[in-house]
């Protein structure tokens, strides 16, 4: 992957040098690569003026194989991943298939990416009424605190926990930068109750795998993709995502594993809220008890389940399409042992988990060391 950041760069050498990492890291060259499933939105305020990235790709390099991309809003990444590890499975032609991801936001306003990303949210009802995705998880975050006691305490510590991994990542937005928990705390309002520290941050980047037939040192042995009802009204329970839930049970499944089997997580922490349900939607802890996980510390770096040792998106930074896959680069290189100061110690199994909207789309993926 490249470092996410917020820099003035063109889409396809982003594209480009996560391409040129994954194949260098996998032993292959651009030959051996069969098919290309790209996660990208074809953003058009970016101000290149550029779409059918697909084709820009085989100019790229100078390849003509099947190309095709998966925009899923902020889960595009790992519906990319998804749709090639079926490809690999079903199609006798293709031994080896890349899943890229690749965005471009940060040269934009404010205004334009809250735009631009507002569109995955219901057009009939929340459009209108100006429901950001800020707006929509802050009324999730209310329903947690009145009905299961969790606070704002709690949500600072899951902010402080991943800027703190973060800061070890080079690869990450707020890498070598301290941000303590009293800044945390003390950051603007910008939903109540979601504060600065609680929202993640949009950047720049392009992450890229090669799922391969061929035996590897990291298999995925289970993968789940499942859409719910887009406005979070619709829903039976606002505070459980339906999506991650039937996600987690199909990828546990396959991989003939159960929650308790898993040690360590990429979770998709657009806001610290989103991160807090999660545990409790992927069934590390049951419902209304995610607090319990931050709070006991089980959840840090050294604890019994380390999330988001990249920083997750709250630090790592945002980048929509590649978010998926850098997440399951982030748990290949874990299972390595190749993540130095962070590293978590004896990890044989990862999970790393991928949302569109607030709980529209959900992917969870399973790794495992072979």
């Amino acid at each position: 992957m490249t470092k996410f950041e917020v820099i003035d760069k063109p889409s396809h050498l982003m594209a480009y040098e996560a391409a040129y990492n994954s194949i260098e890291d996998s032993g292959l060259s651009i030959n051996d690569i069969d098919a290309i499933v790209l996660g990208n939105m074809d953003v058009d305020t970016n101000g290149e003026r550029q779409r059918h990235i697909p084709t820009i790709l085989s100019s790229l390099f100078k390849k003509n194989i099947p190309i095709i991309r998966t925009p899923a809003a902020c889960s595009s990444g790992g519906s990319a991943l998804w749709v090639a590890g079926k490809i690999v499975e079903n199609d006798e032609s293709i031994t080896n298939i890349m899943a890229l991801g690749v965005e471009k936001l940060s040269p934009c306003s404010t205004f334009i990416v809250a735009d631009e990303l507002m569109m995955a949210a219901d057009q009939q009802f929340e459009q209108p009424e100006g429901l950001i995705f800020p707006a929509q998880n802050a009324l999730i975050a209310q329903q947690h605190f009145l009905r299961y006691g969790s606070n704002l305490d709690d949500l600072a510590l899951i902010a402080f926990k991943n800027h703190e991994n973060a800061f070890l990542n080079p690869k990450a937005m707020f890498y070598g930068k301290k941000i303590s928990l009293e800044k945390i705390k003390s950051s603007s309002i910008v939903a109540s109750p979601l504060r600065v520290f609680d929202c993640s941050i949009t950047v720049n980047g392009g992450a890229a795998c090669i799922i391969s037939k061929d035996k590897s040192d990291v298999k995925i042995s289970g993968s789940g993709l499942s859409v719910d009802y887009m406005a979070t009204f619709e829903r039976e329970d606002m505070v459980t995502w339906t999506a991650t839930k039937k996600a987690a049970e199909d990828a546990y499944k396959q991989a003939g594993l159960q929650p308790k089997d898993i040690d360590l997580v990429e979770i998709h922490d657009a806001f610290t809220i989103v991160e807090l349900i999660s545990y409790e939607d992927l069934g590390f802890v049951e419902k209304g008890h995610g607090q319990d996980l931050i709070r006991e510390g089980t959840v840090k770096l050294d604890g019994k389940l380390p999330v988001n040792t990249s920083g997750g998106l709250k630090a790592k930074g945002h980048p929509i399409s590649p978010t998926g896959i850098a997440q399951v680069i982030e748990i290949t290189e874990q299972l390595r042992g190749e993540c130095k100061e962070r590293q978590v110690s004896n990890a044989r199994i990862g999970l790393a988990q991928n949302i569109g909207g607030a709980g529209g789309t959900a992917i969870v993926s399973i790794l495992k060391k072979s």
